[in-house]
């Protein structure tokens, strides 16, 4: 272990716990006044406001800056910067009212990043710092995607990128990182039927396309468990259906289906979207309807460094940072784009309290602490890939 880096390690999180309270107050002002993919720019401007430092403009709404040397190796931090349409329900007096919501931890980790950032003013860093604010990670197109295609973080030679994302499935103050996959590839897949309307009185005289409609939705995880090998997991779930205009005496000329593959490839979910797109023509089809499947590919899977995954549980343990199991599961996030561009390491950051509601719940809402947790992971992360650096 690197006796500089570990020092350096405990320092830093030093000058974050002397500021920590300014980024509870800040997470606050984010989670209040939230804003949902392609519509970040005020909470954007809010950090780069916050951080006090020169970005460049990338991704429409979001922004790449440096602080430490100014030239040579860096290592980037990803904050998303975007809200989901829910709801808030949690009731507490800073809770947004606009059916807009930090429902995944979002303002969480971008107040971690800025404590980390303005706490790393105070040090002498190895190696550049880059923190990434990302929009567009809970839609398509992926702003990560877009970052990565940029030329940002090549200007900027980042080396390394570190992410950070609370999970109710873990325990509070406790950190899961894990080398290799850790998270599914994604798309979406949208299915149109449509037929001849009618009277509901006549049906013999009409298509009646409600019933497709629900033959495929019945039939898609079917289409899973008959095509896919059991021992490679692979999920499809439908998050939108609709049929009709509400008359209950009216059938309907057409009907949507929109729904979410996961798998552990981007080419098992190209496989699985083939065969759907074949069972939805064909039960259509014996209805007396027809139909159509149009996949839209999502990110890729999410590979965690080993190297970094390694390093990271060295530092964790020397500063008594808990360390989960590895949390390996089919959500998807596309921090799998930085993966691909560069050697990388997410780190799930434990929120659970014994009754946690779940990411995108509207109920969500991580304890102030999480935000420590959560700047923890990305200081240890950061050294764990300075290590890396150093010994290439």
């Amino acid at each position: 272990m690197n006796e500089f880096l570990n020092n350096l390690h405990q320092q830093w999180i030093d000058e974050f716990l002397k500021i920590a309270p300014k980024s509870n107050v800040l997470r606050k002002t984010i989670h209040q006044d939230p804003h949902v993919s392609g519509e970040e720019g005020p909470t954007k401007e809010l950090m780069i406001q916050e951080l006090g430092i020169s970005f460049d403009d990338v991704a429409e709404t979001g922004a790449v800056g440096r602080i430490g040397p100014a030239i040579g190796p860096s290592i980037g931090m990803r904050g998303e910067l975007d809200a989901l349409p829910v709801s808030e329900k949690t009731n507490v007096n800073w809770s947004a009212t606009s059916n807009k919501m930090h429902a995944c931890g979002h303002d969480v980790h971008l107040a971690a990043l800025a404590g980390v950032v303005n706490a790393a003013k105070n040090l002498d860093l190895p190696f550049g710092l880059v923190p990434i604010l990302q929009p567009r990670e809970e839609t398509y197109p992926s702003g990560a995607l877009d970052i990565s295609e940029s030329g940002l973080l090549e200007k900027q030679e980042v080396s390394h990128v570190i992410g950070a994302h609370v999970h109710p499935a873990i325990q509070l103050g406790s950190i899961a990182t894990g080398s290799g996959f850790v998270n599914a590839a994604a798309g979406e897949i949208e299915i149109n039927v449509s037929g001849k309307g009618g009277h509901g009185a006549y049906p013999h005289k009409a298509s009646d396309v409600a019933i497709p409609t629900a033959q495929i939705a019945l039939g898609l995880s079917e289409v899973v468990r008959r095509t896919n090998d059991p021992m490679s997991p692979a999920v499809v779930s439908i998050g939108s259906m609709s049929v009709g205009q509400g008359a209950a005496n009216v059938l309907p000329q057409s009907g949507a289906i929109l729904a979410t593959i996961r798998s552990t490839s981007v080419e098992k979910n190209n496989e699985i979207a083939d065969n759907i797109n074949q069972f939805v023509k064909r039960t259509a089809q014996s209805l007396g309807c027809s139909a159509e499947a149009k996949y839209t590919p999502g990110e890729p899977a999410l590979v965690n460094a080993r190297s970094l995954a390694v390093k990271f549980e060295s530092y964790a343990a020397r500063s008594g940072i808990p360390i989960a199991e590895p949390m390996r599961s089919l959500g998807a996030d596309d921090f799998s784009y930085y993966g691909e561009k560069c050697p990388s390491l997410m780190c799930f950051v434990g929120v659970n309290e014994g009754n946690t509601p779940s990411l995108h719940d509207a109920a969500f809402l991580p304890a102030d602490e999480a935000i420590t947790h959560v700047a923890k992971a990305f200081i240890t992360g950061y050294i764990a890939a300075a290590d890396n650096l150093m010994e290439s």
